[in-house]
């Protein structure tokens, strides 16, 4: 499985921006798929998660601005990013594992992008 990132810019705080992961070698709907993200000198944390039925988790650090939605016809993954914060900025990564009902738990993640950068100024 081969995950590809896209949608990363600078913004400025209150915006929004839309996150791609697109996959290919994928095996189906039967994924759980996630995005994380790793600003510099931290560790990467979880963002958002969504199981192969569509049960979506959220970092609280994200709920309320951030929705995660996947269209498996097209292999696709998107994070939309509403009312950005300069915390919110990083390098967000997509991943993706066949082991079910992982959540946020980030080592039971197998396949990962390489990242898109998200800027966000005060």
């Amino acid at each position: 499985v081969r995950l590809v990132e896209s949608g990363g810019a600078s913004v400025p705080a209150g915006g929004s921006l839309r996150l791609s992961c697109t996959a290919s070698g994928y095996t189906g709907s039967t994924m759980c798929m996630a995005w994380f993200r790793q600003a510099p000198g931290k560790d990467r944390e979880a963002v958002a998660t969504i199981d192969s039925v569509g049960s979506t988790t959220y970092a609280d650090s994200v709920k309320g601005r951030f929705i995660i939605f996947r269209d498996n016809a097209k292999n696709r993954l998107v994070l939309q990013m509403n009312s950005l914060k300069p915390e919110d900025t990083a390098m967000y990564y997509c991943a993706a594992t066949h082991r079910p009902g992982v959540g946020l738990v980030l080592n039971a993640y197998t396949y990962w992008g390489q990242g898109t950068q998200v800027t966000v100024s005060s």
